[in-house]
């Protein structure tokens, strides 16, 4: 359509002012220019070069527009909304003033309230530092400074994440003989507590009634949102409080916030009053409210009080929109329930709430982290057909997903045809591709990559990133490529850090090239990176696990000699190291001068020396060390009884370690699994199979639930003491826990229960699933229902 002429635009105007004017004689002659003006800016027609025509004859005509009416054009064409005719209003309107500034006219020259909309356009322009630059021409021309202007100034910095300079201008102000008002004071505490500086917002918040100015719902609401997210509900609610007592009636974003804050830190019930307070008070949750409080519960695996809630949106109001159903949609898919998430989305669309970006990269993200891509696909797909064109977010979360899976191709598939429809690829898209071909060992397309990346200004990844991979890799013993990855680090232009060689000298010391290992230290010292106590302490550890006790003894000197701070961490590794060399007494030295250095001691120490006095048969050492413990006071944790009573069970003293078990609890702690696996197993093997199952029955009455790992040892304990009844009953509780029974079970079953086997004739005995074994080969347990082969 014709965009319509000015000249004709004119006409219709003149002729509606006409008749205006003829009707009512009183009123004020309105110039047509203006009249267009406003007419175009609020269809939205409104082009750049329309806007100049028409302020230029305003301010040139025959009769001058007044300033004050100029004024209103400019404030309503910087906040106008951007539109196909004119996509940028603050800038349009900083232009025009400059024609207005330009005017030689009196009647049009500009005044404080226009510099205050000029400085408004730049905050709104995001630079709030060419606003502050306009208080030089204020002062200038006369005008001064006023709170507005101020206020404008400082609400920009503080959107702009610049709060040290938006704190500072708030008090300049008074020493420029200006006082803040409560405009004022909400935007400080507001941009304070955002940006996590809630002391100084919680001081300004007091400092407020000292100088007599009453904070609004505006500062209350702030100043109990700030206290909320900071987790200090009890001066949230004293907030609260003052706020009623001020006959301030709250709002549905005061109790929003502290709907969050309850939730998040799981006050459950607190959360639910406050719900009720809100309704007590006349006010009815909005559907802000109700998505907030639904999100928290969800994000606390509370999905059926979340749908309780939203059935009780449905029945009595509001009335849910589509961020309800994205927030039930997203518990639901992190749970892994399918067909409620499959349901919800078909509520969701027969309620006539159409699926957004967001609800589909859900469902997307829902099957795609899970592998099942075929799913994801067809939801790509049918996203497309409802005409709602894929983000940045959807296709990353395919691309990361097959970069997972390995498909490489399939994710430059994708990656190329997001680039086809006009999607740019952001930095967090090339770094999953990076990735996933770093992992798979395409080092080449992985440098191709960067270097594409690079050449379109995107930034490369950073050395965390990098780190991260070449960590991974050594880890898997693949230190070749983790050393290419440095290669690539270089490529970027960056260095590689000290924790990046560390990662690599662990690769090494954990495929035992302890050369290799040693020659990176050399290496990352000649090119200006120090090594840390971490990266020694990693060289010591890699000499103890390939049993070259004396150089890690060496080395652990050399520490100290260069001057490296040894840490409790350094010793622990050392003296673990050392008894598992059997050099118990070096050892028991080390322990020794670690505490005479004024070290820190922990559990993890005391566990260590234990574990390492039993281990070499010094176990009266080991009971010595833990009474001393135990007369200091020193809270000790359940590992290191776990330790004790595996010693005593082992050189035979069965009463002490029952002793240690019944001494737990005397110390306030409680027994973990480990503690329940050695007591029983230990039993079983002294044939105490009552007390084995007694103590089974108590743990699960403690709310200790057996894992997989328990039952199964148990099983094959009892097996070995042929006790196929028994065994066949902990075969039962796997069935019913839903566990697998692992691949070192299956296999003695298998020997045990086949046509050979030497309890062949007892198959009966054990469940009807697992009297499969008779007659079995030897390599058939990996296809047995229930059984895993790892």
């Amino acid at each position: 359509m014709p965009r319509p002429r000015l000249s004709t635009i004119y006409a219709a105007t003149s002729c509606s002012t006409s008749t205006s004017t003829t009707a009512s004689p009183a009123r004020a002659f309105v110039p047509p220019a203006y009249a267009a003006f406003r007419e175009r800016l609020s269809d939205g027609t409104l082009g750049p070069d329309d806007a100049r025509q028409l302020f230029d004859g305003l301010l040139c005509g025959a009769d001058p527009v007044p300033t004050r009416a100029l004024d209103a054009l400019l404030s309503a064409l910087a906040r106008a909304p951007h539109s196909a005719a004119c996509s940028d209003g603050p800038a349009l309107a900083v232009e025009l003033f400059k024609q207005m500034d330009r005017c030689a006219s009196p009647q049009a020259a500009p005044t404080g309230h226009t510099y205050s909309i000029l400085i408004d356009c730049y905050r709104r322009a995001h630079r709030p530092d060419l606003g502050l630059a306009i208080f030089g021409r204020l002062l200038r021309t006369g005008l001064g400074l006023n709170v507005v202007a101020y206020n404008t100034v400082i609400d920009g910095f503080f959107k702009e994440g610049e709060v040290d300079k938006a704190y500072d201008l708030f008090r300049e102000m008074e020493k420029q003989g200006i006082s803040p008002d409560v405009v004022t004071y909400n935007s400080t505490i507001n941009g304070l507590c955002k940006s996590k500086a809630m002391d100084k917002a919680y001081d300004l918040f007091r400092e407020m009634e000292k100088q007599g100015i009453s904070p609004d719902v505006v500062t209350y609401t702030s100043t109990i949102d700030g206290l909320c997210k900071s987790k200090a509900m009890d001066k949230a609610e004293k907030v609260l409080q003052q706020m009623l007592d001020a006959g301030i009636q709250p709002n549905n974003l005061t109790y929003n916030s502290l709907i969050n804050g309850y939730s998040t830190l799981g006050m459950w019930k607190e959360s639910v009053r406050t719900f009720k307070d809100m309704s007590n008070c006349g006010l009815t949750p909005c559907v802000v409210s109700c998505n907030s409080f639904m999100h928290a519960l969800c994000k606390r695996g509370r999905i059926k009080e979340a749908k309780d809630i939203f059935d009780s949106m449905l029945l009595n109001g509001p009335k849910p929109d589509v961020t309800s159903y994205a927030v039930l949609l997203h518990g639901y898919a992190t749970q892994g329930c399918f067909a409620d998430v499959g349901n919800m989305f078909n509520l969701m669309v027969s309620n006539g709430v159409a699926p957004s970006h967001h609800v589909f990269n859900i469902l997307i993200n829902t099957f795609a982290t899970r592998g099942i891509m075929d799913k994801a696909i067809l939801i790509f797909e049918d996203m497309r057909k409802k005409g709602v064109n894929p983000d940045v977010c959807t296709y990353s979360t395919l691309i990361s997903a097959y970069c997972r899976m390995g498909r490489l191709s399939d994710a430059l598939e994708q990656f190329n045809h997001m680039v086809d429809v006009g999607v740019p690829p952001v930095r967090s898209v090339y770094n999953c591709l990076i990735q996933g071909h770093c992992i798979h060992g395409d080092l080449v397309k992985a440098n191709e990559l960067i270097s594409e990346m690079m050449n379109k200004g995107i930034p490369p990844p950073c050395i965390k990133f990098f780190t991260s991979i070449i960590n991974n890799l050594c880890k898997e013993g693949r230190v070749a490529e983790g050393k290419g990855i440095v290669d690539m680090i270089v490529h970027t232009s960056q260095r590689p850090d000290v924790i990046t060689f560390t990662s690599l000298i662990d690769g090494y010391c954990l495929v035992g090239n302890m050369k290799e290992a040693f020659r990176i230290l050399d290496v990352m010292t000649s090119v200006g990176v120090e090594p840390n106590c971490r990266t020694y302490n990693t060289l010591v550890n890699g000499y103890c696990q390939n049993g070259s006790i004396d150089d890690a003894l060496t080395l652990f000197r050399d520490m100290f000699h260069k001057g490296v701070g040894l840490t409790s961490v350094a010793y622990n590794t050392i003296i673990h190291g050392l008894f598992q060399a059997g050099r118990t007494n070096t050892a028991k030295k080390m322990f020794h001068e670690m505490i005479d250095r004024g070290m820190t001691v922990s559990n993890q120490t005391y566990a260590i020396v234990v574990g390492g006095l039993c281990k070499n048969n010094c176990t009266d050492e080991a009971i010595m060390l833990l009474d001393k413990l135990f007369a200091m006071n020193v809270k000790i944790n359940v590992a290191i009884f776990n330790t004790m009573i595996s010693a005593m069970f082992k050189v035979g003293r069965r009463e002490e370690a029952k002793e240690l078990f019944a001494a737990i609890s005397t110390y306030g702690l409680v027994p973990d699994i480990y503690t329940y696996s050695v007591m029983i197993n230990n039993l079983i093997k002294e044939d105490s199979l009552e007390e084995a199952d007694n103590l089974f029955s108590s743990m699960e009455k403690s709310g200790c639930a057996p894992n997989s790992r328990l039952l199964n040892g148990i099983i094959r304990t009892l097996l070995r003491k042929a006790e196929v009844a028994k065994a066949g009953n902990y075969l039962s509780k796997i069935d019913e826990n839903n566990f697998v029974v692992e691949a070192s079970t299956a296999s003695l079953l298998l020997s045990l229960f086949s046509m050979e086997g030497k309890y062949h004739e007892h198959i009966k005995l054990l469940p009807t699933k697992y009297q499969y074994f008779e007659g079995a080969c030897q390599d058939q347990y990996n296809v047995v229902p229930g059984i895993s082969s790892s």
